[in-house]
């Protein structure tokens, strides 16, 4: 099983995101947190690292359905989509594959959730190249 769902765009990072987050919007997903690992790491540690976003996407109908299934999914939520700089003008998106919230949990009623919400983040990445 694969752990994410990505493809890789040639774009202005700050371009990538901001298409990044209207892909999500748009099949049904709002972004809860958003964590700048380069800033936080340089700050914390004095790290250098290039350009990453980490956003938690959330569909509030999937989650309702997913807590209702197993209340301690909320370990996994939301699902983290990583927007990444690589090299000097390549940008990876990559969403979290739901699909292993079945495999964490070994929770069969999940599966029709994970399904649904892999479909939609593969449909919000797969339209960033098209």
């Amino acid at each position: 099983m694969e752990l994410g769902i990505g493809t890789t765009l040639t774009a202005d990072f700050d371009d990538a995101v901001a298409r990044t987050r209207a892909a999500l919007q748009e099949q049904g997903f709002g972004v809860l947190t958003e964590i700048d690992l380069q800033a936080t790491l340089k700050e914390k540690i004095g790290a250098d690292l290039d350009r990453y976003l980490i956003l938690g996407a959330c569909n509030p109908g999937l989650a309702n359905r997913a807590v209702g299934a197993d209340p301690q999914i909320g370990l996994l939520l939301p699902c983290n989509v990583v927007v990444r700089s690589e090299g000097p003008s390549a940008v990876v998106v990559e969403a979290m594959n739901p699909q292993l919230m079945v495999e964490v949990t070994g929770n069969p009623e999940l599966a029709a959730v994970a399904e649904e919400a892999a479909g939609l983040l593969r449909a919000a990445v797969g339209s960033l190249t098209s």
